[in-house]
């Protein structure tokens, strides 16, 4: 597989790589999108030095860490109505493949992968026992939010992450995290109940109450005789 060097990372380069990249760069802010050149780096930087990793599918991996927000898209053409963001970027990210990649390459287990890695990404319970693709994804996610200090085993450093930063800037990517975040939260709630992301609804946005909302579907499911 050919590869390419950006920000001093060696990653790999084929033309369903560079569809992706602009693809997402069409329906990312430019915020987002440096966020995730910089996941997609990180991850390979990590999982470079993870031997279970090392015989990953490297496209995969690549396609799945460049695709990982589209469930952000501000022009709204990916956002649906009632599906929580991971899915929406998930499902996008899998007819971007149906359309774009061939065919005899992307069976059902590689597509599955891809889903897998985008859908399960803030859940990291579950994505960091996955498969060696969907964990070294989450591992360049987790790092660009948390810094090397919290990357397990000191396997990125400071100067690594500082040269990828300095290519790819972070421009205010919390400001914008927040508005995303509180942005799903005002447009459809129901999909941010049982999740992370109500945490910032609960914080931030007048009228929300991720907590009123489970309480009462607790007591809606119950039989309070029984309670």
């Amino acid at each position: 597989m050919a590869t390419q060097v950006l920000a001093g990372v060696t990653v790999p380069d084929t033309p369903l790589i560079t569809k992706a990249l602009e693809f997402t760069r069409a329906h990312s802010t430019d915020y987002a999108y440096n966020h995730i050149v910089r996941s997609f780096l990180f991850g390979f930087i990590i999982a470079g030095k993870i031997p279970e990793l090392q015989g990953r599918d490297l496209e995969v991996h690549a396609v799945a860490a460049i695709m990982h927000d589209l469930g952000w898209d501000p022009t709204g053409e990916l956002i649906s109505k009632d599906r929580r963001f991971e899915v929406d970027g998930a499902d996008a990210a899998r007819e971007f493949l149906r359309r774009e990649g061939a065919a005899a390459e992307w069976d059902k287990h590689r597509l599955q992968l891809v889903w897998d890695a985008i859908a399960l990404h803030t859940i990291g319970s579950i994505v960091f026992h996955k498969e060696a693709e969907v964990q070294a994804c989450s591992f360049g996610i987790w790092a660009d939010f948390q810094g090397p200090d919290r990357v397990p085993g000191g396997l990125l450093t400071w100067d690594e992450y500082n040269r990828v930063v300095a290519e790819y800037p972070r421009l205010q990517l919390m400001k914008g995290l927040k508005e995303v975040m509180c942005h799903l939260c005002v447009t459809k709630p129901e999909t941010t109940y049982d999740n992370t992301v109500g945490e910032w609804g609960d914080k931030y946005v007048e009228s929300y109450s991720r907590k009123g909302k489970l309480t009462q579907d607790l007591l809606d499911t119950c039989n309070l005789d029984d309670l």
